[in-house]
């Protein structure tokens, strides 16, 4: 099985959860995931394939927005709030408020 690297809250760097958040569908799952809480990779209908999804979910997983946990077939995606506001205060909520003006 192959180990999903997630960076430790300390490597976590501004410039890589701002550029995770800056794609529309991105910032969408993390909004979606915020409001309904984990969520399988599955649920998402966006009107890409797969492998993009797949990138999405790699660059928000890398930067240290999501964790992403396997459960036999599926992967189920949670937010990093803990790490995020531990980090960057406030970042998360700022960014999405501001994406819903």
């Amino acid at each position: 099985m192959k180990i999903l690297f997630h960076p430790n809250r300390d490597d976590i760097e501004l410039t890589s959860v701002l550029y995770a958040l800056s794609d529309p569908i991105r910032l969408s799952i993390v909004i979606d995931i915020m409001k309904s809480g984990e969520q399988p990779c599955g649920h998402f209908d966006f009107p890409v394939v797969k492998s993009t999804m797949t990138h999405h979910v790699r660059t928000l997983r890398e930067a240290g927005v999501l964790n992403v946990r396997k459960q036999g077939t599926q992967h189920f995606l949670t937010l990093r709030l803990d790490d995020l506001n531990l980090r960057f205060p406030g970042l998360l909520q700022a960014v999405i408020q501001g994406a819903s003006i």
